[in-house]
């Protein structure tokens, strides 16, 4: 029984995608390139993705290399520019993956048994701010352009209540930044280095781990709900393949993986996805009116 909902799942997901049923042949390559979106520390975050790639290997049957980029975008360039067949990307990463390089989402992220997640806007408890209009001429840190919770979505908050004018943040903070990655951003708030920060609902938790830390944090605004992460696929790879991608992908919901995937991205499996899910990330985006570069 167990199996046998388990190939549904996969079949429905696929042809959702389009997978099942093509004519097109597609590429089949000796050795697989996986793009991971630098989101958490660069050296940790590579060795786990190693990790994961191996074990992913052993299931799709294929080598596979990790590839990190400097920034969330390098993953869209490397997708466009074929020099990676898949890649984790954060939501925001994939409708430019979609857009520019016809990339297709397979799997969706499961995240403390959720697909969805929210940005909030943090600050120090004792600054005495209380609400998002009390953060006008402070200064803030974001974390990177193509970060979907770091940026897309809290400049986009900003925007559809009137305190950001001309999709520039200057124009309602004294000062923008960008940190680079969630981590780094919290720690720039902490340290007084900024007044507030743009991140996800439980980076603070997942990031500063010591209690108190964290307690020294509180929100004063929250974005809504963000379709997750996940794993996409870049076009022209063999159907039969992506096929066999997403099934190895969804044997990682065994409890034996968790391990692996928390040491990863922190998330707790797949789920099956639908290139329709991001929309709501596509608006933001063409509200902020915002471009990857070239």
């Amino acid at each position: 029984m167990r199996r046998s909902v388990f190939g549904g799942l996969c079949a429905a997901l696929l042809l959702a995608a389009g997978w099942i049923g093509s004519s097109v042949a597609g590429d089949t390559p000796k050795r697989l390139v996986m793009a991971v979106t630098p989101s958490n520390i660069p050296t940790e975050l590579f060795k786990a993705g190693e990790v994961f790639a191996a074990e992913l290997a052993k299931k799709v049957g294929i080598p596979i290399k990790v590839y990190m980029p400097t920034d969330y975008l390098g993953v869209v360039e490397a997708l466009r520019n074929r020099t990676a067949d898949m890649a984790f990307v954060h939501p925001a990463g994939y409708v430019f993956a979609n857009r520019e390089a016809k990339a297709q989402i397979v799997a969706v992220d499961v995240w403390h048994g959720k697909t969805s997640y929210t940005s909030r806007f943090y600050v120090r408890k004792d600054s005495g701010l209380k609400r998002l209009e009390d953060l006008r001429g402070k200064t803030i840190a974001f974390v990177d352009p193509g970060s979907t919770s770091g940026y897309v979505y809290p400049m986009v908050m900003l925007i559809k209540k009137g305190l950001v004018k001309d999709r520039d943040p200057k124009t309602f903070f004294k000062d923008a930044m960008f940190a680079g990655t969630h981590e780094a951003a919290l720690l720039a708030l902490l340290n007084g280095s900024v007044d507030a920060v743009a991140s996800f609902d439980l980076a603070p938790q997942q990031y500063l781990k010591d209690k108190a830390k964290v307690e020294r944090i509180v929100h004063v605004a929250e974005t809504e709900p963000i379709p997750e992460a996940g794993m996409c696929v870049r076009e022209g790879l063999n159907p039969a393949l992506v096929a066999k991608l997403v099934e190895s992908l969804m044997a990682f919901n065994a409890p034996e993986y968790r391990p692996i995937l928390k040491d990863f991205y922190g998330i707790d499996g797949f789920a099956p996805a639908r290139d329709s899910d991001y929309d709501p990330v596509r608006e933001a985006i063409d509200l902020l009116g915002w471009r990857p570069r070239r």
